[in-house]
């Protein structure tokens, strides 16, 4: 799966606070996420986050093709 830092993941599971979308903050082994309803930031390994993605959000996909 294809996801950048910038990118905000909609998850299949709330976080604990209640919000479903988190910003990538970094990507690579492990995924450094933010969430966006508390601001909490952790890391967890890609392979526990790719199986729990609904979609992705890519704020900025007109301007990746200039």
């Amino acid at each position: 799966m294809d996801v950048q830092p910038g990118d905000i993941l909609v998850m299949k599971k709330p976080h604990p606070c209640g919000k479903y979308e988190f910003f990538v903050i970094r990507s690579g082994a492990d995924f450094r996420l933010r969430c966006l309803g508390c601001s909490r930031e952790f890391m967890v390994p890609r392979s526990r986050i790719e199986s729990r993605i609904k979609s992705v959000i890519r704020e900025n996909a007109e301007n990746q093709n200039l």
